[in-house]
């Protein structure tokens, strides 16, 4: 009998998320997985019981990877030094938005997710109001608001293929300075 090809939780992981993103929630079968990882379905069976369970787990996981990296963010002086790291942590995790509104769809997890997604936004209200008192951000601006347009921003996608550090540097530019010339 041939011996089972072993994965590690990291190529799991990353073969879920790839999977996630581009099938969705609902197109995300262990069948394809298994395929991914070259396994068999029952491999994957041995850690999870369900989909559910496998793709709970993971998005936990990048939701703390996530928020371990982000509480830094204190680490740095200033709003301006702040917002570059902060900018830098959302590009390196481009994607967590959809997996959060993915991890909504998860049945029984809707609460968790929103609470997990809000806890996020909370935790970043002193680096708005630091940028606020520096005068660096507009007070009248609602905070969610700056928050919201700052991960819309970096998730704009890049149909144009330009270079990664260009369309961060732009998007920087944009966010940082507006479009219009003077």
């Amino acid at each position: 009998m041939a011996r089972e090809r072993k994965f590690t939780t990291d190529e799991l992981f990353e073969a879920t998320k790839q999977l996630l993103l581009h099938q969705g929630y609902e197109g995300f079968t262990f069948g394809l997985l298994a395929d991914n990882l070259k396994v068999s379905r029952g491999a994957i069976y041995k850690y999870y019981e369900n989909k559910e369970e496998l793709i709970t787990n993971f998005i936990f996981y990048e939701m703390d990877q996530f928020l371990l990296k982000l509480k830094k963010i204190n680490q740095h002086q200033g709003f301006e030094a702040q917002f570059h790291f902060l900018l830098n942590l959302i590009f390196s995790y481009s994607d967590i938005q959809k997996l959060i509104k993915i991890g909504q769809q998860l049945p029984g997890y809707q609460d968790k997710f929103k609470t997990l997604h809000s806890d996020m936004y909370q935790y970043l209200q002193g680096f708005i109001e630091l940028g606020k008192k520096e005068g660096k951000l507009k007070r009248h601006l609602p905070n969610n608001l700056i928050l919201g347009y700052i991960f819309q921003s970096v998730a704009i996608p890049n149909h144009s293929g330009i270079p990664h550090s260009e369309w961060a540097s732009s998007i920087k530019e944009i966010i940082c300075h507006g479009m219009f010339t003077d």
